[in-house]
C-alpha cells in the first residue's frame, strides 16, 4: 500500500473512538432509578437504545424520510427503547427525556483514543466521519479532549453511512480525492462501504464495544490496509 497520498484519517466515532455502551448506561442510571420501576438495568437500556440506531436511519438512507440529525433520531429511539422495556415514555416529562437524550454527547473515549489521536495528528488531518451530528461531535470532543482538526457531522454529507455520499462528500469537503483519505473503524461493514468508495481502510479492534459477549467485529473480515489492536498500535504503524 502506498501511503504517500493519504492526507487525512477520518474516524468512525461510536464504538471506535468512544465507549457508547458504558457511557449511555452511566448517564441512564439516575433516570432509571426514578422511572425504571426498579427492574431495568442501565446497560439493558443502552443496548435497547442502540438496537434502534441503524433501523432508524434506514428511512433516511432509502429516501422515505428527509435527512434529520441523529439527535432527532436518538430522541425518537429513546421512546421506542423505553416501550420495549416496559416503560411508557408518555408518563415521563419530555424535559427529562430530552436530558437523557444528551447521554450520547457525554461518552468517554477508550483509554488509548486521545493519546493515539494526538500522535496521529502530527502527520495527518484527523476528523470524525460519523453518523453523529455536529453539535453532538462538538460536545463529545470538548468533554473527552478529542483533538480533532475539524468537526464533521452527518449534516455535512446529508447522508448516513454506509451510503456512498457519506464518504464521498466528506472527502470533497476536505478537498481530497477518496484515496487521499483513510477511514479508521472498528466495524467491518463501515470499512467495506468506504473501500467501495475508494478510501483506504484501517480496522481497530474494539472487542468489548457491545459488552463481554460481543459476537461481531472481533476480527478483520477483509484484508484491510491496516489492522491494529488500538490507536497506539495504529500510530506505531502509520508513523513508522
Amino acid at each position: 500500500m502506498v501511503w504517500d497520498k493519504v492526507q487525512a484519517l477520518v474516524f468512525d466515532v461510536f464504538g471506535t473512538v468512544v465507549d457508547w455502551r458504558n457511557g449511555v448506561a452511566r448517564e441512564a442510571e439516575p433516570f432509571l432509578a426514578k422511572y425504571g420501576q426498579g427492574r431495568i438495568q442501565p446497560l439493558a437500556l443502552a443496548d435497547a437504545w442502540r438496537r434502534q440506531y441503524s433501523p432508524s436511519m434506514e428511512a433516511v438512507r432509502s429516501g422515505q424520510r428527509p435527512f434529520v440529525r441523529l439527535d432527532v433520531l436518538h430522541r425518537e429511539n429513546l421512546e421506542k427503547a423505553l416501550r420495549e422495556l416496559g416503560v411508557n415514555p408518555d408518563e415521563i416529562p419530555p424535559a427529562e427525556l430530552d436530558a437523557l437524550n444528551l447521554a450520547w454527547h457525554c461518552l468517554d473515549p477508550w483509554p488509548d483514543s486521545v493519546a493515539g489521536l494526538t500522535r496521529l495528528k502530527t502527520r495527518y488531518i484527523i476528523a470524525p466521519l460519523s453518523n453523529g451530528n455536529i453539535r453532538l461531535m462538538l460536545d463529545m470532543a470538548k468533554r473527552a479532549g478529542l483533538p480533532w482538526d475539524a468537526i464533521l457531522g452527518a449534516e455535512v454529507a446529508q447522508a448516513y453511512k454506509p451510503t456512498p455520499q457519506a464518504y464521498l462528500r466528506t472527502a470533497d469537503v476536505l478537498g481530497l480525492a477518496p484515496d487521499q483519505m483513510c477511514l479508521v473503524a472498528a466495524h467491518n461493514n463501515d470499512l467495506a462501504a468506504a473501500r467501495q468508495c475508494g478510501l483506504k481502510t484501517a480496522f481497530v479492534r474494539r472487542s468489548t464495544e457491545h459488552g463481554p459477549d460481543q459476537k461481531k467485529d472481533l476480527v478483520a473480515e477483509q484484508d484491510w490496509d491496516v489492522v491494529a489492536d488500538d490507536f497506539g498500535q495504529l500510530a506505531d504503524r502509520l508513523l513508522a
